[in-house]
């Protein structure tokens, strides 16, 4: 990819203010659109919009678990890419959460090969969903 290239909107969702912050500059340098919030509230209302192309959602928001959210928010939008961010969850969940809908599950980036990994994932999330980058 190349600087000034047309990104996706991806919205990343986590209540870590931190891990947030690192996740968005880390995508934003990379081209991405970013939006970030840490409501689960924002996440429908995002999820309504229909701007995100892509979701990275991470953690629990007021007091409502990521993996609770996700059958609402396919719900809400079924073409909505959503890429699970946690260290929490056991082997059945995540194959449960598969079946309902998500594209990938990854551990939550400790250092830069985890934080590439995660970029491969969102740029195939993004190829998938149709708003993979334009080259001129």
């Amino acid at each position: 990819m190349e600087r000034g290239d047309v990104m996706g909107v991806l919205l990343i969702a986590d209540r870590d203010k931190d891990g947030r912050k690192q996740l968005a500059d880390f995508f934003a340098n990379a081209g991405y659109q970013v939006v970030e919030t840490d409501s689960a509230a924002q996440v429908l209302l995002d999820t309504f919009k229909k701007e995100a192309q892509v979701v990275l959602l991470s953690g629990e928001f007021d007091e409502i678990p990521a993996a609770d959210l996700i059958p609402i928010i396919k719900k809400c939008n079924r073409h909505l890419t959503i890429i699970l961010v946690s260290n929490e969850e056991s082997l059945p969940q995540i194959r449960k959460l598969r079946s309902e809908g998500i594209f990938y599950h990854a551990l939550k980036p400790v250092n830069a090969a985890d934080k590439e990994e995660l970029k491969l994932a969102v740029q195939c999330a993004f190829a998938n969903a149709g708003g993979a980058p334009r080259h001129t």
